[in-house]
């Protein structure tokens, strides 16, 4: 599932192939900018924040958001694409790299200057280099009867962590998803947890909560609601939260170690 750790890995990915290289061509695959042409243009930088991804030219912003499926793809001109090409939805070529962004959920072409129109709203980065935790902690704080698990998800809040990420790191902290943010003994201290457990795994493709990376080990209880608790051996439990019905997301935990 694409979270801040995958957008950054995207990212990184993408910088190493097009920055202060002239795009030769461009093909947005969606109406509203089908008929953009930024070939001519030089790439000065990718970068995420958060879950999203900017894709800098001196004038123009290409602005992307993986949602659930989406996924940029790196590959030498004239290598064969490894997803279906009806799923592109953006096309950049330079002198010898050819990127490719499938089934993307937002994609956007921007003027530089517009860029806080779609990312403005975000908290803090956690994967930025100038990341503030107390500005995030403050964020986070500001309404102490939210759920901490939700209150974790907003991106207004902080910026980064998925619904995956979440679920581990309540797990870790011994927090209940339900528990309200101000019976949270040091909500400071989860973000920093989180953080790091992000940091972690920024590099890796596969990434573990538990310290294994050996399949069916890497976490302790997302995705496991019909397993048994990895410390203490109580059934894990499964249920949803959300501000409202159509934000609703998954929750796991096990009812002994979180409370």
């Amino acid at each position: 599932m694409p979270e801040g750790d995958t957008v950054w890995r995207a990212a990184r990915h993408l910088h190493e192939a097009l920055a202060g290289r002239e795009l030769t061509r461009t093909d947005f695959r969606v109406p509203a900018y089908a008929t953009v042409d930024l070939s001519g243009s030089r790439v000065d930088e990718v970068v995420s924040r958060g879950k999203h991804l900017l894709i800098r030219t001196p004038e123009h912003s290409i602005h992307s958001h993986l949602k659930m499926e989406g996924a940029w793809h790196v590959y030498r001109l004239g290598s064969p694409w490894r997803r279906p090409g009806h799923t592109a939805r953006a096309v950049l070529e330079n002198d010898e790299w050819q990127a490719v962004g499938y089934s993307l959920g937002i994609l956007e072409v921007l003027a530089r200057g517009d860029e806080e129109s779609v990312v403005g709203h975000l908290g803090p980065d956690l994967l930025g280099g100038d990341f503030d935790l107390d500005e995030a902690t403050r964020r986070v704080a500001a309404d102490p009867a939210r759920a901490v698990h939700l209150a974790l998800l907003d991106q207004r809040n902080v910026a980064g962590f998925g619904n995956e990420y979440v679920n581990e790191l309540l797990f870790l902290m011994g927090l209940l998803p339900t528990r309200p943010v101000g019976e949270v003994a040091d909500i400071r201290r989860v973000i920093a947890r989180g953080q790091k457990m992000l940091d972690v795994n920024k590099s890796r493709i596969e990434r573990s909560f538990t310290g294994s990376a050996r399949h069916g080990e890497e976490r302790w209880v997302y995705g496991r609601e019909r397993a048994r608790c990895r410390r203490c051996g109580t059934p894990l439990r499964s249920g949803t939260l959300g501000d409202r019905p159509t934000t609703e997301r998954n929750t796991f935990w096990c009812p002994h170690c979180q409370t």
